[in-house]
């Protein structure tokens, strides 16, 4: 399975899109700072599951329809940052898809996240992740699970994976730098948390019109235990 996740830099690599999918052919793909008004329902091959609602500039998903089925589709609000609050308020930082694999016969989560600007702490952030996958587990109890995004989380990863792993899930990074462009906020930005599943690689590819660069997540089931379908 080949999850793609991008921050489109308030939609300005919107134009990417198509040229990204015809050359990496994932099979799902995750946005954020996208113009939700202005998305197509299909990229290339892909179907879109939905898009945030309520800020403009929000999250997306979508997905391989002849390989998967939406079951349900969930955005959800977080703890917001004194940016959200006084700025530019966004109301929901994360859509989670639960998917129907009709190729391995069974159900996943798999989720969209952005992370409070860096003008916010680490803690805060933090809050935001424990909190995502928690919705998310609402969402599909006990599935496979993989929420990509733009986590914002500059330093620390060591922390931030400590956190993460001792809420029984695993992050990854890429295999290069996600964002470089600022001196002092450069780093592996664009992250993927996972439980039941097998991470076999999250690549960093080529740089567009964003200030992120998109990534590519090779991830397989870690139990191929069939579930029927509902």
């Amino acid at each position: 399975m080949r999850v793609i996740s991008y921050n489109l830099r308030k939609h300005r690599a919107s134009g990417e899109l198509v040229g990204l999918v015809e050359r990496h052919e994932p099979d799902i793909l995750c946005l954020q700072e996208c113009d939700t008004q202005d998305l197509p329902p299909h990229i290339h091959d892909l179907q879109l599951a939905d898009a945030t609602q309520r800020n403009r500039l929000g999250l997306a998903l979508y997905y391989d329809a002849e390989r998967f089925r939406a079951v349900r589709i969930q955005a959800f609000a977080l703890k917001k940052s004194l940016h959200d609050r006084l700025l530019q308020p966004a109301h929901e930082r994360l859509i989670g898809v639960r998917l129907y694999d009709n190729e391995a016969q069974r159900e996943l989560i798999v989720a969209s996240f952005h992370a409070a600007p860096l003008t916010a702490l680490n803690s805060l952030r933090r809050h935001q992740i424990k909190s995502a996958l928690g919705e998310l587990q609402f969402l599909g109890p006990g599935l496979p699970t993989l929420m990509v995004g733009d986590y914002n989380y500059p330093i620390f990863k060591e922390n931030l994976g400590e956190k993460v792993r001792d809420s029984g899930y695993d992050l990854t990074l890429s295999d290069k730098r996600t964002y470089t462009r600022y001196k002092f906020f450069r780093g592996h930005f664009d992250l993927a948390t996972s439980v039941g599943l097998d991470i076999a690689g999250v690549e960093t590819l080529a740089r567009g019109s964003s200030d992120h660069m998109p990534i590519l997540v090779d991830a397989d089931y870690s139990v191929a235990v069939p579930a029927s379908a509902p």
